[in-house]
């Protein structure tokens, strides 16, 4: 009885809205960049014997409450714009269905997002930067710019890119920051697949070429991923986590290729968002090894339990 009235409550309606499985995701990218900025324990022991553990740790803690604040506050806001199309796509919505109010909404998404920004800047003003960028988008894509066609995607894309970047700000000179390419790249194809979620049973001329732009995309991924590895002297280290990577995206986008109805859209989404953390493996052991790759790794049985209860999409 206590777990149905809590099921109907405010703060349940909030848990939907902050998708947690997501959240989990994006603790990922940081752990990734942090992993790409050479921050670990293994590789700073000079760092270590003049700095005590304690903050050593802190600014990785920082930076995944940053991260969890961007990103929470990001799609909270994306359904506090997205309340009157909702209410006809998707009325089972926290917001449409009365749990949420749009007020309580708006004003926790805004929370989120200064909450990310003021976490970001205990570490540095460069992580501070490249969150208000992050929170900047993240606003642009929720009241604009994913109904604007090509540019939605392309905003959303920066948006992850931004957090992978976020991670690697642990450490000044920034490290690699072009490897941010290929999270965008990844994010782009799975944004470009998501706008036939809503569209109906039948494809349109538009959804088949976004799929097969999609498909093409995280091919491209998967082979920048392996190429990083190579590069990176870690060739071993890498193909376990790009061979898991293709067999999770690549069946689903290839469906969404042969058939995209919003079926197989929202399957290949869910399949994407949560692949995000496998992506983030092979990038961590790209640059740091096996280590660094299996511990981002276990991040990905938490999100899909999350995504046993919360929604994904």
């Amino acid at each position: 009885m206590y777990l149905t009235a809590f099921r109907r409550s405010t703060l349940w309606g909030c848990l939907q809205l902050l998708r947690p499985a997501n959240i989990v995701t994006a603790w990922a990218d940081v752990f990734a960049g942090v992993a790409i900025a050479g921050y670990t324990m293994a590789n700073n022991a000079q760092l270590l014997s003049i700095t005590p553990y304690s903050q050593t740790i802190l600014p990785v803690m920082y930076l995944l409450l940053a991260t969890t604040g961007l990103y929470g506050g990001g799609i909270v806001l994306n359904d506090y714009f997205d309340a009157e199309l909702d209410a006809v796509e998707r009325p089972e919505r926290p917001i449409p269905s009365g749990q949420v109010s749009l007020a309580v909404a708006g004003a926790l998404g805004s929370s989120l997002l200064g909450l990310g920004i003021l976490a970001a800047a205990q570490v540095s003003w460069v992580s501070a930067t490249v969150a208000i960028a992050v929170a900047s988008l993240a606003v642009l894509y929720d009241a604009w710019a994913k109904s604007s066609g090509f540019l939605g995607p392309i905003v959303m894309g920066s948006c992850r890119a931004g957090n992978l970047l976020l991670g690697i700000t642990i450490l000044w000179p920034l490290s690699m920051p072009s490897v941010i390419v290929v999270p965008w790249v990844y994010i782009l194809a799975i944004t470009l697949v998501s706008q036939a979620e809503v569209d109906g049973a039948q494809a349109t001329a538009q959804q088949r070429w976004n799929g097969i732009l999609a498909f093409a995309m995280m091919g491209l991924v998967l082979v920048s991923a392996v190429a990083l590895g190579f590069w990176q002297h870690q060739a071993i280290a890498i193909l376990p986590f790009a061979a898991l990577l293709g067999l999770r995206i690549l069946p689903s986008f290839g469906q969404v290729v042969a058939e995209p109805t919003s079926v197989h859209a929202r399957t290949a989404v869910r399949a994407g968002i949560l692949s995000l953390i496998i992506l983030d493996a092979t990038l961590a052991a790209s640059f740091a090894g096996l280590t660094a790759g299996l511990l981002v790794l276990l991040l990905l049985p938490l999100s899909m339990g999350f995504a046993k209860v919360f929604a994904v999409t």
